[in-house]
């Protein structure tokens, strides 16, 4: 039985992305292991993979802990269980396992993958923490065997910058999903009418929605004073997520006098059926790799306004949603305001979006990842699997 392990930072990256690679790898006979801090208490991780394992590291990627105590712990299980590929995900963790498993590798004891979930150097970042970030992946690509990009920038700057031999990039869009499970079939509309009860909404008032953890990189400022400086009194607004900037943003909408119609969910379960209650979803960041939340907008036929950045970029050409530039503020307030004026052409932007969203199947994309791994290991697609 050949033996694969996915190594992440945390655990709720493999709980929100990667538990239907387990399951199906697990069906193909496949010994499919995990690795992440913390990953011991959650439920799902443990029922999803053959076994877990403990490593302890911080986030931040020039943590010296990181290099201390954590590459011994992953050189030693990966050397102990012999496993001959690992895939690894998340900046901290692509960074430590690779470093820690230079050796075995130059050995030829295994294969490593790397996805990268949006590199931290981008288009339009800072200048000096571009070149500190585009300096610690080349350096690490010298441990890596295969490159995952997950948009076209970064394919681009893979290649550009050779981070690995460009024939040992390559692009996947994204990491999945699931469009039997995000399809507007799927949700009732009660369940949409609940939502829209919940929030004290009359069948005339529209709403605007935001996924996102509140970080300055999500750039909830933005969204607020666009949304104030609409024109329609009846609309109202609702981020989904929690993070350290939520006070802030609280204090702004009290600030701009809108408290009434801005509501803030924290952390919900129900994410299609408020999509689905919603006109359009928003996502202003400065920085994306592939963004989940605009793919399920998408595949629940609900367009998406969204900044002209990497990720972003790729999901909404054809015209299933609206692009702005990162913090204009009024040209997001243009976007929210056509879509409110234009509700008929918006759920047009919404069913072309479900089409474009063929592409990132999770069908297709752990097939991708199947002639990867044989690839990976000079095996063909049926011995692997």
């Amino acid at each position: 039985m050949r033996r694969l392990i996915f190594i992440t930072t945390v655990p709720v990256t493999l709980s929100a992305f990667l538990l239907p690679f387990a399951r199906h790898f697990r069906t193909q006979g496949i010994q499919i292991d995990a690795m992440a801090q913390g990953i011991s208490t959650s439920s799902e991780c443990v029922e999803a993979f053959d076994r877990v394992w403990e490593v302890k590291w911080s986030r931040n990627p020039l943590a010296p802990r990181n290099f201390l105590q954590a590459p011994r712990v992953v050189r030693e299980v990966v050397e102990r269980e012999a496993y001959g590929l690992v895939h690894v995900h998340t900046p901290v963790a692509a960074l430590v396992t690779r470093y820690a498993l230079r050796g075995l590798r130059n050995r030829g004891r295994l294969k490593v993958v790397y996805t990268a979930h949006g590199f931290h150097f981008y288009q339009g970042g800072n200048v000096v923490k571009n070149a500190i970030f585009l300096g610690l992946e080349k350096l690490a690509g010298y441990w890596t065997d295969y490159l995952i990009v997950i948009n076209r920038e970064d394919e681009r700057a893979a290649k550009r910058y050779r981070i690995v031999p460009p024939n040992r990039v390559r692009y996947m869009p994204g990491i999945g999903i699931d469009l039997s499970k995000y399809s507007p079939r799927k949700v009732q509309e009660a369940e949409v009418e609940r939502v829209r009860a919940e929030l004290g909404l009359k069948s005339n008032q529209p709403l605007f929605l935001i996924i996102a953890e509140f970080t300055t990189d999500k750039r909830h400022r933005d969204a607020v004073l666009a949304f104030a400086c609409t024109s329609h009194p009846t609309a109202h607004l609702a981020f989904v997520g929690t993070g350290a900037q939520i006070a802030k943003i609280k204090t702004l909408v009290q600030k701009l006098g809108i408290t009434d119609r801005v509501h803030f969910l924290g952390f919900r379960h129900d994410i299609p059926a408020l999509i689905r209650a919603s006109i359009t979803t928003v996502m202003p960041s400065i920085r994306e790799g592939l963004p989940r939340s605009v793919m399920e907008s998408l595949s629940l036929e609900v367009p998406v306004i969204g900044t002209d950045i990497r990720g972003t970029r790729d999901l909404l050409q054809g015209g299933c949603g609206l692009l702005v530039p990162v913090g204009d503020v009024a040209a997001l307030t243009r976007a929210m305001t056509w879509i409110l004026d234009h509700p008929e052409e918006a759920r047009n932007m919404g069913k072309l979006g479900r089409q474009q969203m063929a592409a990132y199947d999770l069908r297709h994309i752990i097939a991708q990842h199947e002639a990867l791994y044989a690839e990976a290991m000079e095996k063909d697609h049926h011995t692997f699997s």
